[in-house]
């Protein structure tokens, strides 16, 4: 599990397995949001053991299931709503995180005076190119 801070509070990870959670925990992360749909892999047949695992350490838990490259409006708006909501700090996760780093920079874009080439700087640092979202990013913070 490789952890990647993208802003204060906020940070991503490849996939989660439920004894990965109570490193999360020793690491102050205090919620966690799973991308990943039920099903999707052997290693994911669905999110009951993490939520389970989670609840034992006193960890808030979302899951926002999503396919790759598919994201709804609802979608995003669920992602912006748990990152406005859930006790900081916050760890979102799907199988490589690729999921996770566009909800969030989906989210953020669409907030007053986002700073797009920060997103893509603080993706990017995580070992994810955003690049061929900018332009949705941008027309998500002129909307």
């Amino acid at each position: 599990m490789q952890i990647h801070e993208l802003e204060p509070g906020f940070a991503i990870t490849d996939a989660v397995t439920p004894a990965d959670l109570d490193e999360v925990a020793r690491r102050g992360f205090r919620s966690v949001i799973c991308n990943r749909r039920p099903g999707e892999a052997e290693d994911h047949p669905d999110d009951r053991a993490l939520s389970a695992r989670a609840a034992e350490l006193g960890l808030e838990w979302r899951c926002i299931p999503v396919t790759p490259g598919d994201y709804s409006e609802a979608d995003i708006d669920a992602f912006g709503q748990a990152l406005e909501g859930l006790p900081t700090p916050i760890l979102a996760f799907c199988k490589t995180g690729k999921r996770a780093v566009h909800l969030w920079a989906h989210a953020r874009s669409q907030e007053g005076n986002c700073n797009i080439p920060a997103l893509l700087e603080a993706a990017h640092a995580a070992g994810h190119d955003l690049e061929e979202r900018r332009s949705m990013l941008e027309a998500a913070g002129k909307g």
